[in-house]
């Protein structure tokens, strides 16, 4: 049994359709020919430079893998692992349940699929350690997974019901991701695991709070405890009596909140007279809470990790400095192009 690395799409832009049809797809433009007659790589490398004969040498060697191995070498049973890219910081798992198929009928570029069972969504990225999330990390499309021990590492994992237990193995320190790891999502890993670790329970209100007090509003936090689904009060101006008045409840557990908590601060929100309300959930939402956005849209907001991330990375340079000392961060550059040789 293998695990596998799969992308839907530079953006994302085929990861709704790889969840709702339970396929994983070979997403090459303009590959519609049928990769079950292939026999050996030397095949699909002579097939590939016809299909794009403008692209360098390099490119085609590069492809020449990812394309052999979702024809021939993934098998029924492997696991598959999909990083979002939507929800950046989740990861999905499945299992692959069907051979290498080919639809000659079908658009663009879903010519190659195999079906799969999607066992676990919005695992949160936070969860692994650093040396298994370079390898969630490569830039490639589809690649297997077998440094580190980490097949044996995800499926303990997944049998203690995606917790990280204090015996879990740690990579280490002074390991570094290979060249075609993607940087970007990494660092985004890591802030995540270190938010995880210093603003559990009520400290992630306390992170929420600074975060608006930096974007200009003036606050109120409820001291730790039963708060009645007020964490934060906030409004503009230096007083706070200015407009919008915003309730803002704060969940810091993995688990993706439901309606219920949506509702409750709906109610803390006529409670207090506020205008607008902000729903916090370091775990994400589930769908009934999906369902509710276009209702709520000019009520409420909600801000997943993702969100949570962004705005702490937009505001970072006003934050107190108390609290850049617990999440030190520096920016860096580097060049972004080279996605576009791995597909």
């Amino acid at each position: 049994m293998s695990l596998w690395l799969v992308r839907a799409g530079s953006h994302g832009e085929y990861e709704k359709k790889f969840i709702e049809e339970g396929r994983i797809y070979l997403t090459w433009e303009k590959l519609d020919d049928d990769l079950s007659k292939v026999k050996t790589r030397q095949d699909v490398h002579d097939l590939l430079a016809k299909v794009y004969p403008n692209d360098k040498p390099n490119t085609i060697r590069n492809w020449v893998g990812q394309v052999w191995s979702f024809a021939k070498e993934m098998n029924r049973g492997d696991w598959v692992v999909l990083p979002s890219k939507l929800k950046r910081a989740s990861i999905y798992f499945a299992e692959i349940t069907g051979p290498y198929v080919f639809d000659s009928k079908a658009d663009q570029p879903y010519h190659h699929y195999r079906t799969v069972k999607w066992f676990a969504t919005d695992v949160p990225r936070s969860i692994f350690d650093q040396d298994i999330l370079y390898s969630f990390g490569a830039f490639l499309t589809v690649c297997r997974i077998e440094r580190n021990d980490a097949e044996a590492r995800i499926h303990e994992i997944a049998g203690k019901g995606w917790k990280l237990t204090p015996n879990s193995k740690v990579g280490s320190p002074k390991e570094k991701p290979d060249v075609d790891t993607d940087l970007d999502l990494l660092g985004r890993a890591q802030i995540a695991k270190t938010i995880n670790q210093k603003f559990k329970g009520h400290g992630l209100a306390r992170l929420v709070d600074a975060i608006l007090r930096a974007q200009g509003y003036t606050t109120y936090i409820s001291p730790e405890g039963p708060d009645k689904g007020i964490d934060i009060l906030a409004s503009p101006g230096p007083l706070g009596f200015g407009n919008p008045r915003i309730c803002v409840q704060v969940k810091s557990s993995d688990v993706p909140v439901d309606s219920p908590t949506l509702n409750q601060l709906i109610g803390s929100m006529q409670n207090v007279q506020a205008d607008q309300g902000l729903l916090v959930s370091w775990g994400g939402f589930k769908s009934s809470i999906d369902k509710e956005i276009p209702a709520q849209f000019f009520r409420v907001r909600l801000w997943g990790q993702d969100d949570l991330i962004d705005e702490l990375l937009a505001n970072y340079d006003k934050l107190d400095e108390d609290l850049r000392t617990d999440i030190p961060l520096k920016r860096i550059w580097t060049v972004a192009d080279i996605e576009d040789d791995m597909r």
